[in-house]
């Protein structure tokens, strides 16, 4: 019998990436100096690190489900090559309520703030939610958290403030269990 195991549960633009907006290419990608360490850091201290990202760069048409997992490969290629880990596993949501590409277009359980993607990683993973922390840069991150079962940090990492994302449901107001600056700062506070 598998053992549930805790994860970290990664929200990428704003937590692993600085977010200037939508994502296409990898040379855009700006890994803040701490990520890697800190990265390798939760892992070592037994966590599973699961990516969980909204990407509506897909429903915008911006890029295929296939190239939006294929430029998170790069990244995680770039991590390792500044002395990180990759993640263990990759989550997204293509999903928008107003679409470009009609077959995203609409509700779903997987876009933050619902808890989809943790719950899918949860159930394939075989991990513990209780054990597990959600780790995100904007309310939607902290309420999808919450609705698994996760304790939850906010990442004031620079878009923390805007304007919450387009939501099918609102976005239930939920407190973070740790606020914080950077991914290193979250490490500490895990012990890590």
């Amino acid at each position: 019998m598998t053992r549930s195991r805790a994860a970290v549960f990664l929200d990428r633009d704003g937590v692993l990436v600085r977010d200037h907006g939508p994502l296409v290419r990898l040379q855009d990608a700006e890994i803040p100096d701490d990520v890697p360490v800190a990265l390798a850091r939760l892992r070592r201290a037994g966590y599973v690190l699961v990516g969980v990202s909204n990407q509506t760069v897909v429903a915008r048409g911006l890029l295929t489900e296939d190239e939006a997992r294929a430029l998170q490969d790069r990244i995680d290629d770039t991590i390792v090559l500044r002395g990180g880990v990759p993640l263990d596993a990759f989550y997204l949501c293509p999903h928008h309520p107003e679409a470009d590409v009609a077959a995203y277009r609409g509700a779903c359980d997987c876009r933050k703030p619902a808890p989809g993607m943790l719950l899918r990683a949860t159930a394939e993973l075989s991990l513990d939610l209780r054990r597990s922390i959600m780790i995100g840069d904007r309310p939607s991150d902290v309420a999808a958290g919450r609705a698994a079962g996760c304790r939850t940090v906010w990442l004031h990492s620079g878009r923390h403030d805007d304007p919450p994302i387009r939501s099918a449901t609102p976005i239930p107001q939920a407190r973070p269990d740790h606020v914080c600056t950077t991914l290193t700062e979250v490490a500490q506070w895990l012990g890590a």
